[in-house]
């Protein structure tokens, strides 16, 4: 039976932040700066690269504005970094980064450990942020954690992530990006969340951020397809896992993802070739090999 695919589909990776933020070794600076110019030869064209937060928290991306800083822009990328607060978005203006991402979570047991904050408080936090940076002519792009559930309270009422989703797209995002946070969901759920979503949201305002813990990922990538979703987050290698989600996973792996779509005629614009030899750099500057199928083979067939 044949599917109504879309003809193309838009990646966006966030290896560098997501996927490094939870790495326990420290990848050196020279090195992400290197690993992103790398990444932006590859024809992705959006690469989320750090996140300006408090380097008590994530001592891993301690280096934001250096590598903000230190990378070589490629024309038609949008350079990105995950932005808390009034604070950690000065310093992304102060990298000129074109575009900046606030998050929360869709339910309070993961928001108070996440931002310290309830969810009805971190509104106005946020909405500050969206505010300053559309002044300074950035794009701004929302993150919605545990979507589909949460390491503390279980199932995610719908109702609830709906009610958070539109109170993040009033603030001015212009996408919201939808998280599988401990990697719970399967396609059935993605489905009746996006029928429920879809109601009132355009499929052009969301994009799916899938994690790999239990192997759901492109299953539910490919639920998403079918409901016309469009925009995928991905880190490369997958990379990743989410500090306050215990048991949290890699993120869905782009170079799994590339070969999926690829092979269904599915057009990204994304060199696989270019984006195998970014993966195996990571790979041996982080010292592991990293959980990625496509990765896996690539390497079994050079040693075998």
């Amino acid at each position: 039976m044949s599917k109504n695919w879309p003809a193309s589909v838009t990646i966006k990776e966030v290896g560098p932040r997501d996927g490094l933020q939870n790495e326990k070794g420290i990848v050196k600076t020279e090195d992400k700066i290197a690993w992103i110019n790398h990444l932006s030869q590859t024809g992705l064209k959006h690469i989320e690269i750090t996140s300006f937060v408090n380097p008590k928290w994530i001592p891993a991306l301690a280096d934001a504005l250096e590598v903000a800083q230190g990378i070589a822009r490629a024309d038609g990328v949008t350079y990105s970094a995950l932005v808390p607060n009034l604070r950690g978005l000065q310093g992304a203006l102060q990298a000129n980064l074109d575009e900046v991402a606030v998050f929360m979570s869709s339910t309070e047991m993961h928001n108070k450990k996440n931002i310290n904050k309830s969810i009805d408080e971190t509104f106005p936090v946020l909405q500050e942020v969206v505010d300053e940076a559309l002044k300074a002519g950035k794009i701004v792009r929302g993150y919605l954690s545990t979507v589909f559930g949460c390491p503390y309270e279980g199932a995610t009422d719908v109702k609830q992530v709906l009610y958070v989703s539109e109170k993040l797209l009033e603030m001015g995002i212009h996408e919201l990006s939808l998280g599988d946070t401990i990697g719970v969901a399967n396609p059935r759920q993605v489905q009746e969340v996006l029928e429920v979503l879809l109601k009132t949201i355009p499929a052009d305002k969301m994009a799916m951020h899938f994690h790999d813990t239990r192997g759901t990922a492109m299953a539910n990538v490919l639920a998403s397809l079918e409901m016309g979703i469009t925009t995928f987050d991905g880190a490369l290698g997958g990379l990743g896992g989410c500090p306050y989600a215990p048991g949290a996973s890699g993120n869905l792996a782009t170079d799994d993802l590339l070969y999926m779509l690829h092979g269904m005629g599915i057009a990204t614009g994304v060199d696989n070739a270019r984006m195998m030899e970014a993966a195996k750099f990571i790979q041996d500057k982080i010292g592991r090999p990293l959980p990625s199928h496509a990765l896996q083979a690539a390497t079994a067939v050079c040693e075998s």
